[in-house]
């Protein structure tokens, strides 16, 4: 058999019919997602090296990538032997190729798999374009679960040398500054990193070039360091919040692992390898699974177990009801228990889940407008809502929701859990019979006496729709009124916040 694996007949190709052997450039990656791209395949090969060619078998779910040196191909089969690469939920397999070289032709395919390799390749730098910032902003969106300054100089520590990094909020958002010693790192980083999930689902990010070419940090704690001056003050360590929200993002140890078992990294894991400001050689397995015991090297060792019982003070007495937040809290996980206190009727008490769901919550909802109030929220010191006794019954004031059929995260691997957002004034509707036509929502989510200022129904599909509500707290007590509403046709309304405007 030939040792070139030639790509002008990639349907008859028939790919590796031996396991892994003697040691390639080439490697066959097999079991990838049907609607993989060129650009996950490449990545995949980066960490380790310059990728030289590719090959995608699209039809066979299979891709052979050609790295520049067989030690960096050597180093990628060793590395995902040990760590199984996911890429969207799949475990893909990787080994040598019995190819010792890619030859492809012009097909459209192969055009495609060639300007994803122009554009991945951190040699090619188009020299008639100003060198790029070596400085990068960085925002992570759908912050479900905190993410660290530490966790940040892990990830994009694989790139090159992080000198410098300040974290921050701005609008709303969880951002960072993040200094190299010179624009190409920036720009391989960039490539590799923007739009990818730190965790499966959630925290993405979105990267771009600042204008600033250099930053200046005063001290080394958790919002900001210069690994270059060890000899910083740590300065006054806690952060001023801009936002409630955001607090989290500060607060040590409230990530608890994944959402569900077997989660995992969204992008290869050896992306995170080198610890950040060390000169030591990179290591894998930087960033396994969450789910791992290792989940604690990232710096977030998990909340004490059972404290999943939240104090919500600051309450409309005259208004709120168990099942108001049993709905509202129920958008950022199960929720298990209700309690309004009896002789303190602006207190409750939520026992959610566990520990992770009670934390997104308390940091989505506190400072948030709920029948003109503003939400207090703090973990609790009791570690689950006792029921009443039998025969005393205190006024429908507790209430028991572990059976309800209205829980969002039962189900392992829910897409719920890709859908959580702060709460936003458009609101995100689905379960839509066909029958319903836009005046019926407009119609019904007015007879609350809030204002809808826009509507739209997806194009590719009229089960779901966008709405805008006057304000956020206006789409906060509508999702709590509208949300499981009865449409007819055996359709209940089902409401979440949007991440999208109209």
């Amino acid at each position: 058999m030939s040792t070139t694996a030639n790509g002008n007949d990639s349907k008859k190709f028939k790919g590796d019919i031996r396991g892994p052997g003697v040691p390639s450039r080439v490697i066959h990656i097999r079991k990838l997602p049907n609607d993989i791209t060129e650009t996950e395949v490449i990545s995949l090969g980066l960490p380790f090296g310059d990728v030289t060619n590719l090959l995608m078998l699209k039809a066979k779910n299979q891709a052979f990538l050609e790295m520049n040196s067989e030690e960096a191909a050597q180093n990628m089969v060793g590395y995902y032997s040990t760590v199984m690469p996911i890429i969207r939920h799949h475990p893909v397999y990787v080994q040598f190729s019995n190819h010792k070289e890619l030859k492809t032709d012009n097909s459209p395919n192969q055009e495609r798999a060639q300007a994803a390799l122009r554009a991945l390749s951190t040699s090619h730098v188009d020299t008639a374009l100003a060198t790029p910032s070596p400085v990068l902003r960085v925002v992570v969106e759908n912050l479900v679960y905190p993410v660290s300054l530490d966790a940040l100089c892990q990830i994009f520590s694989k790139f090159g040398t992080v000198l410098r990094i300040i974290v921050f909020t701005k609008n709303s958002q969880f951002q960072a500054l993040l200094q190299y010693p010179d624009g190409a790192s920036a720009q391989a980083a960039k490539l590799s990193l923007d739009g990818q999930n730190i965790y499966n689902g959630c925290c993405t990010l979105r990267i771009s070039f600042s204008k600033l070419t250099s930053l200046n940090v005063k001290y080394n704690n958790e919002k900001s360091r210069d690994f270059t001056r060890p000899d910083l003050p740590s300065g006054d360590s806690q952060p001023t919040m801009e936002h409630p929200a955001m607090a989290a993002a500060f607060t040590p140890g409230i990530i608890s692992a994944a959402p569900y078992a077997g989660a995992t990294h969204a992008f290869p894991p050896a992306f995170t390898i080198q610890p950040a400001g060390l000169t030591v050689p990179a290591l894998p397995g930087g960033l396994a699974s969450l789910s791992l015991p290792g989940a604690t090297r990232l710096g977030f060792p998990p909340l004490p177990a059972g404290v999943c019982v939240l104090l919500i003070s600051n309450l409309n007495p005259e208004r709120v009801t168990p099942h108001c937040l049993f709905i509202l809290f129920g958008v950022y996980g199960d929720v298990m228990r209700v309690k309004i206190l009896f002789n303190k009727k602006e207190n409750a008490l939520v026992q959610m889940s566990d520990s992770t769901q009670a934390q997104l919550a308390m940091s989505h909802l506190s400072g948030q407008q709920l029948h003109g109030r503003s939400l207090r929220i703090t973990l609790s010191k009791h570690t689950s809502v006792q029921l009443p006794r039998e025969g005393h019954e205190d006024q429908g004031l507790t209430k028991d929701y572990s059976n309800s059929p209205l829980h969002r995260f039962k189900k392992p691997g829910s897409k719920n859990y890709s859908n959580i957002f702060p709460p936003s004034a458009t609101l995100h509707l689905s379960n839509i019979p066909p029958s319903v036509v836009e005046d019926d929502l407009k119609m019904l989510f007015s007879s609350s006496g809030a204002m809808v200022k826009a509507f739209k129904f997806f194009q590719k599909d009229h089960k779901m729709a966008l709405i805008q509500m006057g304000s956020v707290e206006e789409a906060i007590e509508c999702l709590i009124e509208f949300h499981n509403h009865d449409l007819g046709e055996n359709h209940h309304l089902r409401v979440s916040f949007s991440k999208s405007s109209i």
